[in-house]
């Protein structure tokens, strides 16, 4: 039975059904930049991009992959390189020829692209300079033809005060060749194309799953699919032409795409992006460019105000905060809201569902709360063996319906029919992840399926547990999981990064005694291990999945 009861909660001034623009995303560049073409679309370090500008660029790379590169309608170009003005030209241009974006983070190795392109025939390739080593086999096997090469430092002013990696100042080095071609070369070309008409159901981009199960599977999105998150994500936030996004996540990543690229450039609005994370410079382009939004994760919020300099700036004009991916601690979405005025509002979704699903309203959020089911979702709760719909509070799989919804996994019939299911004549997609609804409608997660710890019987979900951890007053980060144990099957183990100034104070018992007082006995870590840092994916996710395999392989 379909949940209405977060309706109640649902953001006054907006309608709860979303008509989808029936135009492609390159449709969206082009009235942006029609409407607002002397408007600042980019901020990078200093440097300063028009909607006008942006669009001239797009074309100009569109016509040269086009009538050069020979990338026709449907065809897949690789998209490899960090968060840069080169990143949104050349997303932008391959969806405006009908092409599909196969974005890769840039953390992938030579093996994984390897299998990218295979799995997605992609003859073509975009990068980033520094990323050209792990490109180079592919070239001189000729799986890829021609690969054009990115240089950040092109985009920048050296004069500006801003700290930039050495990845954004690194001067071009790599050595032009008929299969490489420098940025500037594509884009000094006078090419022309007629227009080429994209469809709603076009395939825009193929976001490839972790891997975490298995190989890579790509999640096939349409125009549609992405604009239906690009819509809902800048209506939910109150987005604007006037807004001003601080983009950190990862443009791949399905939520930097398009809660800092896509739906920023729907309403004209300024993104203002960075390569890599810095805590101080993100603080100083707040108080320079006056941001508005920032969409992010919780490791970066913990470690943005754990800054000591924090207090030097001035970050008032935040007005929206919010992310995914894991749930904010609450001891820390007390500090945020202290120190801002901004509740932090989390969302939920998955590579198959171009990110959202859910929101929290933002006038109404919760905390550790994944929120209510975004524009024309139906979501529900089932038991996930029986198949058997449950009601408020009671834990089972999550499962949605929606129009941002991947139409299948990409030549994966069997993974497709596996991850969808047919419930009350609507076709649902099984998210894998453990989660409840509470008596308003708002939905929470539990962990996901694979990640339950079964210690002596007891379900025991390491999110939960880490959670409390984090009230505890010494403990910065933590991760928990299960590891194998003789008399228990599995027990609890936490990793624990302590704040600096606790670092010679806590120690593994005071944890373990501490836990005793805030947590059931079969959640308590019977093991904690202090580290400097923990491994993380190029969102910032921690990888709780090496923690455990290096737990296996002791």
């Amino acid at each position: 039975m379909t949940i209405t009861k977060h309706l109640d909660f649902w953001p006054r001034h907006l309608p709860t059904w979303l008509e989808v623009p029936h135009t492609s995303l390159y449709h969206n560049l082009q009235v942006s930049a029609m409407r607002y073409p002397t408007r600042t679309a980019i901020f990078y370090y200093g440097t300063k991009v028009s909607y006008e500008t942006l669009l001239l660029q797009v074309d100009r790379l569109a016509a040269y992959l086009h009538i050069e590169c020979h990338v026709n309608q449907g065809d897949s170009v690789l998209l490899y390189m960090q968060n840069s003005p080169q990143y949104v030209i050349s997303f932008y241009a391959i969806v405006s020829l009908g092409a599909v974006v196969i974005p890769i983070n840039p953390m992938s190795v030579t093996e994984d692209l390897m299998f990218y392109e295979q799995d997605s025939k992609a003859k073509i390739a975009i990068i980033g300079q520094e990323l050209y080593a792990n490109v180079a086999p592919l070239i001189s096997s000729d799986l890829l033809s021609q690969v054009i090469v990115a240089t950040y430092s092109d985009f920048i002013d050296f004069q500006d005060e801003f700290e930039m990696p050495k990845v954004v100042t690194t001067l071009s080095h790599i050595p032009a060749s008929p299969t490489v071609i420098l940025w500037k070369e594509a884009l000094a070309n006078s090419l022309d194309i007629l227009p080429i008409a994209v469809l709603p159901s076009d395939i825009a981009v193929l976001p490839y799953t972790s891997g975490t199960t298995g190989k890579p599977k790509g999640c096939i999105h349409t125009h549609e699919t992405v604009q239906t998150n690009a819509v809902g994500g800048a209506l939910w936030s109150y987005m604007t032409s006037s807004s001003v996004i601080l983009a950190t996540l990862p443009l791949f990543h399905v939520t930097g795409m398009e809660h800092s690229m896509n739906a920023p450039i729907y309403v004209g609005a300024t993104m203002v992006i960075m390569t890599r994370w810095n805590r101080d410079t993100a603080a100083q382009l707040i108080e320079k460019t006056g941001c508005t939004h920032w969409t992010n994760i919780a490791t970066m919020v913990v470690d943005f105000l754990s800054n000591p300099k924090l207090s030097m700036y001035n970050i008032s004009t935040l007005k929206g905060i919010g992310g995914g991916g894991a749930t904010l601690p609450a001891a820390v979405g007390n500090q945020l809201l202290a120190l801002t005025g901004v509740a932090y509002a989390e969302g939920y979704g998955l590579s198959e569902t171009m990110s959202q699903t859910h929101f929290n309203p933002p006038d109404r959020p919760k905390m550790q709360c994944m929120g209510i089911p975004s524009f024309n979702v139906d979501a529900r709760i089932i038991d996930p063996m029986t198949l058997e719909e449950l009601g408020p509070n009671a834990e089972g799989e999550i499962i949605v319906h929606g129009p941002q919804i991947c139409k299948g996994y990409f030549h994966r019939p069997e993974e497709t029919q596996k991850a969808f299911i047919e419930f009350e004549g609507k076709t649902f997609f099984r998210t894998g992840d453990i989660g409840k609804y509470d008596e308003e409608g708002y939905f929470f997660m539990v962990d996901r399926m694979k990640r339950m710890i079964n210690a002596a019987g007891f379900k025991v979900w390491p999110s939960e547990v880490e959670s409390l951890l984090y009230r505890h007053p010494a403990i910065l980060q933590a991760c928990v999981i299960g590891v194998p144990d003789p008399r228990r099957g599995e027990t609890v183990k936490a990793y624990i990064i302590p704040k600096k100034e606790y670092r010679d104070t806590v120690t593994e018992l005071e944890v373990m005694e501490w836990s005793k007082e805030h947590m059931a006995a079969y959640k308590i870590p019977r093991i904690v291990e202090f580290v400097e840092k923990l491994p993380t994916s190029a969102t910032g996710k921690v990888l709780w999945r090496e923690l455990q395999e290096q737990e296996k392989n002791k």
